[in-house]
């Protein structure tokens, strides 16, 4: 049976403690930590704040669906209020590459403190000066040491593809799994993503199945190649029948988050619209 989560990323206004809080009280079984700014930028986040989250998990009861590792806004003292990847584990600048490689460990690290299956990272854009070939073999290096680090950790390693990255596509995520031959290795499915693409979300969840290490849901509005904006499920036109009946159809019992991060004004209205859309799937 599928559980429904919600990602703090939607919460960027209130502290972590409140956010899992807050989610809580909107009857969700599952809470996605954002690990960068304002939640955990791992670098900073200190025992005091694992003490004060680990508390808020105790007292609400919420499992940990995920860790978001995917932005590293906290590396920059200037960073643009919108999120983005860069240093990312393809970035030619070797000392930072390392870096990125292991703030991934450290996110690895905090998902097993607090029994989270696993993290989630995107691979970023191919720069200027760093061809998708050359980029693709920095992958495969990082990703050889995030997944020997992640097995002895007992923690999986989604890697979120998305339009206009290195790997964009679930057939390019597939053959990135394959060569990197890691049991640790596999997508963290965004149906949006998937969508913006041109793909069939349920389509691609078929294709992924067993290899699923956690799923991103949101609607879009427009479809296959839609616009990639966040929205509330029942706002936008994806077939969330034909996803779940995938996810049925493939045996996914694991957490299905909610990522609504493009409703920081009204994060508890979007919290509560989104189960309330989408709780006949799992009762």
């Amino acid at each position: 049976m599928v559980r429904l989560a919600f990602s703090t990323n939607a919460y960027t206004r209130f502290d972590l403690p409140d956010a899992v809080r807050r989610i809580a009280d909107h009857g969700y079984d599952g809470v996605e930590l954002l690990a960068d700014e304002p939640h955990a930028y791992l670098p900073e986040f200190d025992a005091e704040n694992r003490d004060a989250l680990v508390t808020a998990l105790a007292e609400t009861g919420l499992a940990v669906s995920n860790i978001n590792a995917n932005t590293t806004v906290g590396y920059y003292d200037d960073a643009p209020p919108s999120a983005f990847f860069d240093p990312t584990i393809i970035t030619s600048d070797e000392e930072e590459r390392a870096w990125r490689v292991d703030y991934t460990k450290q996110a690895i690290d905090l998902a097993s403190a607090v029994d989270a299956p696993a993290v989630c990272v995107a691979t970023g854009r191919p720069l200027p000066g760093n061809p998708p070939e050359q980029a693709r073999e920095y992958l495969l290096e990082s990703l050889a040491e995030i997944t020997d680090y992640a097995e002895t950790e007992g923690v999986s390693v989604g890697i979120e593809y998305e339009p206009e990255l290195l790997v964009e596509c679930t057939d390019e995520v597939m053959e990135l799994v394959d060569d990197v031959g890691s049991d640790a290795l596999g997508v963290n499915l965004d149906v949006g993503h998937a969508a913006v693409y041109g793909e069939d979300p349920a389509e691609s969840i078929r294709q992924c199945a067993g290899n699923i290490t956690g799923v991103h849901l949101e609607d879009i509005d427009g479809g296959r190649r839609g616009k990639h904006y966040h929205k509330i499920p029942g706002e936008g036109d994806l077939d969330f029948d034909a996803m779940f009946a995938a996810l049925d159809d493939i045996g996914y019992d694991g957490f299905a988050t909610l990522e609504l991060y493009t409703y920081p004004d009204e994060p508890d209205a979007a919290a509560k619209a989104a189960i309330d859309a989408l709780e006949r799937y799992v009762d």
